[in-house]
Protein backbone atom coordinates (compact mmCIF):
# COMPACT_ATOMS: atom_id res chain seq x y z
CA UNK A 1 0.00 0.00 0.00
CA UNK A 2 1.57 3.61 -0.72
CA UNK A 3 1.17 6.75 0.64
CA UNK A 4 -1.53 7.69 -2.46
CA UNK A 5 -3.65 4.77 -1.13
CA UNK A 6 -3.74 5.26 2.31
CA UNK A 7 -4.56 9.06 1.35
CA UNK A 8 -7.25 7.72 -0.59
CA UNK A 9 -8.94 5.51 2.18
CA UNK A 10 -8.68 8.07 5.09
CA UNK A 11 -10.55 10.46 2.86
CA UNK A 12 -13.18 8.04 1.86
CA UNK A 13 -13.60 6.54 5.44
CA UNK A 14 -13.43 9.84 7.03
CA UNK A 15 -15.22 11.90 4.37
CA UNK A 16 -12.53 14.45 5.10
CA UNK A 17 -11.28 16.23 1.42
CA UNK A 18 -8.16 14.70 -0.24
CA UNK A 19 -6.63 17.77 1.23
CA UNK A 20 -7.42 17.59 4.38
CA UNK A 21 -6.35 13.52 4.20
CA UNK A 22 -2.84 14.61 2.80
CA UNK A 23 -2.49 16.81 5.46
CA UNK A 24 -3.58 14.70 8.23
CA UNK A 25 -1.20 12.29 7.09
CA UNK A 26 1.95 14.75 6.66
CA UNK A 27 1.19 15.96 10.72
CA UNK A 28 0.91 11.82 11.76
CA UNK A 29 4.02 11.26 10.32
CA UNK A 30 6.02 14.51 11.04
CA UNK A 31 5.27 13.59 15.12
CA UNK A 32 6.67 10.29 14.79
CA UNK A 33 9.69 11.77 12.80
CA UNK A 34 10.42 14.36 15.34
CA UNK A 35 9.91 12.45 17.82
CA UNK A 36 11.87 10.28 16.60
CA UNK A 37 15.01 12.80 15.81
CA UNK A 38 14.55 14.25 19.73
CA UNK A 39 14.85 10.40 21.04
CA UNK A 40 11.32 10.34 22.02
CA UNK A 41 9.37 6.60 22.04
CA UNK A 42 6.27 6.62 20.07
CA UNK A 43 4.14 4.03 21.49
CA UNK A 44 0.68 3.23 19.63
CA UNK A 45 -1.20 1.15 21.62
CA UNK A 46 -2.77 -1.73 19.94
CA UNK A 47 -0.14 -1.51 16.86
CA UNK A 48 3.34 -0.51 17.58
CA UNK A 49 6.11 1.49 19.14
CA UNK A 50 8.21 3.08 16.86
CA UNK A 51 11.57 3.66 18.81
CA UNK A 52 15.56 4.99 18.22
CA UNK A 53 17.96 2.16 18.38
CA UNK A 54 21.87 2.34 18.63
CA UNK A 55 24.24 0.32 16.26
CA UNK A 56 27.93 0.22 17.53
CA UNK A 57 30.84 0.99 15.46
CA UNK A 58 32.20 -2.31 13.59
CA UNK A 59 34.44 -3.19 11.15
CA UNK A 60 33.21 -4.63 7.70
CA UNK A 61 34.61 -5.21 4.54
CA UNK A 62 34.41 -4.07 0.93
CA UNK A 63 33.08 -6.34 -1.23
CA UNK A 64 34.58 -5.23 -4.28
CA UNK A 65 38.09 -5.18 -3.35
CA UNK A 66 38.09 -7.31 0.09
CA UNK A 67 39.81 -4.43 1.98
CA UNK A 68 38.58 -4.16 5.42
CA UNK A 69 36.42 -0.67 6.56
CA UNK A 70 35.82 0.88 9.71
CA UNK A 71 31.79 1.06 9.67
CA UNK A 72 30.88 4.14 12.22
CA UNK A 73 28.25 4.14 14.91
CA UNK A 74 24.75 5.20 13.93
CA UNK A 75 20.98 5.45 14.65
CA UNK A 76 18.42 3.68 12.97
CA UNK A 77 14.77 4.11 13.01
CA UNK A 78 13.10 0.74 14.31
CA UNK A 79 9.40 -0.16 15.26
CA UNK A 80 7.90 -3.05 17.03
CA UNK A 81 4.77 -4.39 16.40
CA UNK A 82 2.37 -4.64 19.26
CA UNK A 83 0.88 -8.01 20.46
CA UNK A 84 -2.49 -7.54 19.35
CA UNK A 85 -1.20 -6.26 15.88
CA UNK A 86 1.10 -9.23 16.06
CA UNK A 87 -1.80 -11.71 16.53
CA UNK A 88 -3.36 -10.06 13.89
CA UNK A 89 -1.10 -10.67 11.23
CA UNK A 90 -0.49 -14.13 12.58
CA UNK A 91 -4.26 -15.30 12.64
CA UNK A 92 -4.55 -14.96 16.04
CA UNK A 93 -1.26 -16.79 17.20
CA UNK A 94 1.21 -14.75 18.72
CA UNK A 95 4.67 -15.73 17.50
CA UNK A 96 7.41 -14.01 19.92
CA UNK A 97 8.15 -10.30 20.12
CA UNK A 98 10.27 -10.42 23.12
CA UNK A 99 8.30 -12.99 24.97
CA UNK A 100 11.10 -15.25 25.25
CA UNK A 101 12.15 -17.20 28.13
CA UNK A 102 14.83 -15.98 30.28
CA UNK A 103 17.99 -17.73 29.56
CA UNK A 104 16.65 -19.17 26.48
CA UNK A 105 18.11 -17.95 22.76
CA UNK A 106 16.31 -18.08 20.07
CA UNK A 107 18.04 -19.84 16.96
CA UNK A 108 17.44 -19.58 13.55
CA UNK A 109 19.69 -22.34 11.77
CA UNK A 110 17.19 -24.78 13.84
CA UNK A 111 14.09 -23.41 12.12
CA UNK A 112 16.30 -23.77 9.30
CA UNK A 113 16.29 -27.34 8.90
Amino acid sequence: MTKAEIINRVAQTTGMSRKDAIEALEIFLSSIKEGLKSGEKISLVGFGTFYVKHKKARNGRNPRTGDRIHIPPKLIATFKPGKSFRQLINDGEDYGGGDAIEGEEENESDEQE
